[in-house]
């Protein structure tokens, strides 16, 4: 009897075979020959799955994003207050432990190939806007609930992106997490500001 293939599976393996690559060598590390030797493929297997190099990297770029969205959607508990629940969502979207730091080199891989793909820069734009809407909504929350003061939350969600996007940058240059307690001190400072 055949042995039956997930197609779906595999294609996720090999993602996380490149996510991997890319992690500890750089975006210039994820041919598809080193690709298709940590997956375990023959080198042509690989375009049964996908067609070349830039395919696995939009698939990998769509999963760290999807991966996200869903952080951000599973952030919000049931019972929390308006301004827990604004906290959980500040704290979850920047770097908080040593061991997140190196995923900023994946995102920084994806971030400098989606700048020549229309189709990765429009997928990126349209994570951004999301991101921007829950914060956007959880501030509204918080200010409706008297937790923080009425102001313009959408000038507000576009710095404290601009300040995430930052930080993931920042801290790859200090791998060890000495900036992490900064990151953390700012998002009390940020609450404090908008109270």
């Amino acid at each position: 009897m055949p042995k039956i293939i997930d197609h779906d599976q595999r294609r996720r393996d090999i993602v996380e075979v490149a996510r991997s690559i890319i992690l500890k060598g750089g975006f210039e590390a994820a041919t598809m020959r080193s690709i298709a030797a940590e997956a375990g493929f023959a080198n042509g297997a690989l375009k049964h799955y996908f067609p070349g190099k830039e395919s696995i990297v939009a698939a990998t770029f769509e999963t760290v994003l999807s991966e996200h969205d869903t952080w951000l959607q599973e952030s919000i508990a049931e019972g929390q207050s308006a301004e827990t629940a604004l906290r959980t969502l500040l704290e979850g979207t920047l770097p908080s432990r040593v061991q997140e730091i190196p995923s900023g080199r994946v995102l920084l891989a994806l971030w400098e190939y989606a700048m020549s793909n229309d189709a990765l820069t429009a997928l990126y734009r349209t994570h951004l806007e999301r991101w921007r809407g829950m914060l956007v909504e959880r501030m509204q929350a918080a200010s409706d609930a008297g937790a923080i003061r009425a102001q313009d939350f959408d000038v507000v969600a576009n710095e404290y992106i601009s300040v995430a996007v930052g930080a993931t940058v920042i801290n790859l240059m200090y791998p060890d997490g000495e900036r992490l307690a900064d990151y953390r001190a700012y998002v009390d400072q940020f609450l404090a500001r908008l109270r």
